[in-house]
């Protein structure tokens, strides 16, 4: 895929003053400004998303031949870059999302084009806000790392436990969990000590915990939850039924 030069440079101007704020943080970790430091790392995976590049391989050639987004041609072995991205902190990620998070959130309030729906203005009159709370098991690994050969072909690589805020379709807080099989009830926690009152959360049937639901209520959160039945017949036919619990 061809890199389109509208869309780098709006990446570049709003990414350069955000990765520019995790310096100080990028020294504390004892990290040398070296060839592929913090700019490069972040331009690298986010040319592996974008323009769909194969592996590292192939993102090694592109580096060398033509660069990419805001990085100018550089000759690196595959192998040293493929070594960067099995050592990098994903913590330094994590905070320049966190801080694109508040400029995102602007950037969609001026939107015009897109009405806010009905039933959305009118549960905003009541609540202050709607927050659509899931977890997902991450695909297996794909071993595109040399140093992933050796890694058990199908394994899982985690959980992901996500609250989206459903105005603004971006995430308010994202929690990982190494062990793929975790429970969506380990999160239960973690949404207690950030929801605040006058919030209608929205669960997905894996918080189907009624001591959870408690707590809600306790802080004076309001919820919907989806429960799935699964009805079997005498003919071994299946019917599932949904239904929506909610808070007083």
């Amino acid at each position: 895929m061809v890199e389109d030069e509208v869309i780098a440079s709006q990446l570049e101007a709003l990414l350069t003053p955000a990765i520019t704020r995790q310096e100080n943080y990028y020294r504390q970790l004892g990290l040398r400004d070296r060839i592929l430091n913090l700019p490069l790392m972040v331009a690298a995976v986010l040319t592996l998303l974008w323009r769909d590049v194969a592996g590292v391989t192939e993102l090694t050639r592109m580096l060398a031949r033509e660069g990419f987004l805001w990085c100018s041609p550089k000759t690196v072995s595959q192998q040293a870059i493929s070594q960067r991205f099995l050592t990098f902190p994903a913590s330094l990620f994590e905070k320049i999302f966190k801080d694109l998070l508040p400029h995102l959130k602007a950037a969609w309030h001026t939107r015009t084009t897109r009405p806010t729906p009905e039933s959305v203005q009118f549960t905003l009159s009541r609540f202050e806000r709607i927050w659509i709370v899931d977890s997902s098991t991450l695909e297996a690994l794909f071993r595109k790392l040399g140093s992933l050969e050796d890694v058990p072909r199908g394994q899982l690589a985690g959980k992901m436990g996500t609250v989206i805020d459903l105005m603004t379709r971006l995430p308010v807080e994202i929690w990982f969990q190494e062990n793929p099989r975790t429970s969506d009830t380990k999160f239960e926690e973690d949404i207690l000590n950030l929801v605040t009152a006058h919030t209608l959360l929205l669960l997905d049937r894996g918080f189907y915990h009624f001591s959870f639901w408690l707590n809600l209520i306790e802080q004076k959160v309001d919820f919907i939850a989806i429960l799935t039945v699964m009805m079997y017949s005498s003919n071994s036919e299946q019917t599932s039924y949904e239904y929506f619990l909610g808070s007083p």
